[in-house]
Parts: structure tokens; sequence; C-alpha cells
């Protein structure tokens, strides 16, 4: 699936000749000359998403009519769909129960027009569950509907009974589309996942939790009551940590990924190609010196410096690792103040003036790291192909598990 961010949105819609050179340039040439294997395209990301008040509402339709006219005329229309990722919260539910579910009030004609488009087209509904968000806006949600287990007290809908909540969320889609005549619409999930910190429910126990419950309960074939005995297309996200994201929804969204950002697997995940669960990690990593910034031994936690040049820090660096219970939470107030510095010194590739906080830091070649806390050493940069940097090359490991990224059961 390859995605058009929603900045773009509103020159595809606009212009049919934007669309089509940017279906040249971003599709037609990979499939041609690369014999990429692309089945998707990505009209925006969430677009509809209630916290950007309506900003992409007038465009993503035309958009989304524009890329598909311009894959047609490229001769690629039988072989590639468009689709639009959204997250679940474009429906709801009357009574808090999946047979309650339709189309938000607010955006009900405009997902009746996408959706009559995307069957026409042999198109699918493309939506966004995410069980974790739930658990992290409603201290009162029970932690245990949020996984696979079958250890939570389930919700009963006419008879039907829902013990985990991404089957209660997937079938409220179903009720909305099967309301509206389009019950036999297929549904992707192009995004579900746990994150391992930022939160005191971002950890790896659970991540490990939900991704193997996860992808256990889609092998088994069962499908939800709604789509009995139906195979579940999901993306699993994330394969990397993406420490660069934007921080607004919480300090979780830095930390999706099955693996670091430097290619170390997590924790053991079976995918269904092995029996073992093991992940391999990415080879020939490059890094930089084994040296870190911390803070000086004869400096003050006190000095009036230090708040300034932790927020300076943080502001430019990644600190989401820090604070109640994530796993960097245990530190001592030095430790927090070197963690900072530190991840400052790093993601400027451990320039000297990096390390240069007023009467605050030194370098170590001493690794300052906890049993639970790394203080990470950044990756050599290169400014040609990304694959190279990690080793990504035609036959390397990580490269390889993108791929199995998209979890086809049938």
């Amino acid at each position: 699936m390859v995605g058009i961010p929603n900045d773009l949105l509103a020159s595809l819609a606009g212009s049919m000749k934007a669309a089509e050179k940017w279906v040249s340039k971003n599709v037609s040439a990979h499939v041609t000359n690369n014999n990429v294997n692309i089945r998707y395209v990505a009209v925006g990301n969430e677009p509809f998403l209630q916290t950007y008040n309506g900003s992409f509402l007038r465009t993503t339709f035309p958009a989304l009519q524009n890329v598909q006219s311009a894959l047609i005329k490229a001769g690629l229309g039988n072989l590639i769909k468009v689709t639009v990722p959204l997250n679940a919260d474009v429906y709801e539910s009357s009574s808090g129960l999946p047979s309650g579910g339709d189309f938000r009030a607010d955006i009900h004609d405009l997902m009746l027009a996408i959706v009559k488009f995307l069957n026409d087209a042999g198109a699918p509904f493309t939506v966004n569950i995410y069980p974790f968000i739930s658990l992290y806006i409603d201290s009162n949600f029970p932690v245990e509907y949020a996984f696979f287990d079958g250890n939570a007290n389930p919700v009963n809908d006419g008879g039907t009974s829902y013990y985990n909540m991404f089957d209660a969320n997937y079938d409220t889609l179903v009720y909305a589309l099967q309301k509206n005549g389009f019950g036999n619409l297929p549904i992707i999930v192009g995004e579900i996942g746990w994150p391992t910190d930022g939160d005191r429910n971002a950890n790896v126990e659970y991540a490990r939790r939900f991704n193997q419950g996860f992808m256990s309960h889609i092998a088994s074939g069962k499908g939800t009551p709604m789509r009995p005995n139906a195979g579940i297309n999901a993306y699993l996200f994330s394969l990397i940590d993406e420490d660069a994201k934007s921080i607004d929804p919480g300090n979780f969204e830095r930390h999706w990924g099955i693996f670091t950002f430097d290619g170390i697997p997590k924790y053991s995940l079976n995918l269904g190609t092995t029996n073992t669960g093991a992940l391999i990690p990415a080879r020939s990593v490059r890094y930089l010196d084994r040296k870190w910034c911390v803070m000086k031994p004869s400096a003050k936690v006190d000095d009036p410096q230090v708040a300034l040049s932790v927020s300076y820090a943080c502001g430019l660096a990644d600190c989401t690792s820090l604070g109640y219970g994530t796993s960097c939470g245990n530190l001592d107030a030095r430790e927090n103040i070197s963690y900072a510095f530190n991840s400052y010194f790093q993601i400027q590739n451990q320039l000297g003036d990096a390390c240069k906080f007023p009467n605050l830091s030194t370098i170590t070649r001493t690794d300052p790291s906890t049993p639970t806390c790394r203080f990470a050493i950044m990756i050599e940069p290169y400014y040609g192909s990304a694959g190279q940097t990690f080793g990504f090359g035609k036959k390397t490991a990580l490269g390889g598990l993108i791929a199995l990224f998209f979890l086809t059961i049938v």
C-alpha cells in the first residue's frame, strides 16, 4: 500500500494533472520498472478525524476520484485499488453496542458517497483500530477487553457475546455498512498494534500480548460474529520506532515499533511463518562511536541552568521514555538529566557542540544504561539509500519483514 499524505489532498483534488503526475511518479514507475507489488493507494490518512475540525472534508473524496481515474488512465485500474484509511471514529453506535453501528452523523452523507464509490470500484474500506487508544483516554476502560485472551467480561449484544474490543469495533463498522446497503464491502484493517513505551500501559509485555493475540486471532480463521469464518486483512503497526514522530496524541506515538529504531526486535512474535516466534534483527547496522553525553559529576541538580538545558534538549530530541510508568521512569534526577543530554547529543550525530550544556555536561565512554533504560547510540548518518544504511538490501533480514506486516489470513 502506497500512501498519500493529507497535505497533498487539496492539490490532487483540484487537478487531474496533479493526480496523473503523482501516480506516474509514485506508482507506475515502480510497478513498471522495478516490478513492485503495489495493491492499494491510500488517499490520505484518517482525514476525517474530529481533531482536524473538518480540514479535509472537501478534498478527500475528489482526491480519491482523481487518483482512481489516474490509475485507470495508467492502465493500472484493475491491478491497484484506491482506499482511504479512516479512523474508527467515522462510525458510532447509538446504543453503545455493535448492532447500533452507523456512520457519524456529521459526515454521514459524505461517508455514503465514499463507500458507494469504493464499492463500485471494487476497492476496500480501510479502518484503523486501536484498543490501546481506548485504554489511554479512558481510565475506566476494562484492560482485559483490549486483549484476546478471553479473560474479559463479555459484552452482550442481543445474544451475541463480544470478548474483545477488536471484534466489537470491527462489527460496529460491519453493521454501519450493512445498514446502508453495503454489507459485503471488503474491509482492511489499515493499522493495528500496541506501543512499548511512553505510557504506563505502553510496555513490551502488553505489546507482545496484544500483537501475538491478534495474530493468533486472525490466524484461527474464526472471523468476527458478524463475519464468521472470514479472512481478516490487516497491517500490523508498526515495523520500527519513529523517534521524530509528532507526540501530540501522546508520548507513546514514537514507540509502536516491533523493532527499535536500529532494527533490534523488542520481543518474540510468531507471524505465522515459523514456530519459534523469533524475529531476525537487522544486520550490519553501523553506529556512531561508543560515547554518551551525561551530566558532569561535579554539576549540581539544583543549578538554575538545568531546567533550561533539559527543556532545550528534549524539545529537539526524544525524551518520551522518561516519565511515570515508562522504561526510564525509575531513573534518579541525575540520570534523567543525563538521558535528556544524551538524546540530544545522539540526534545531533555526536557533534562536539551538542554536549556543551553550560557547566553541566561531559562526554563519557562508560555506558550509562540501566537494565530497563537504554541510553542509545545513534546510527551512522547516510545520505543515499535508506536501505543501504540498515543493510536492507535485496535479501537482508529486516527488509524482508516489511512484506510480512500485511497479514492476509484466508
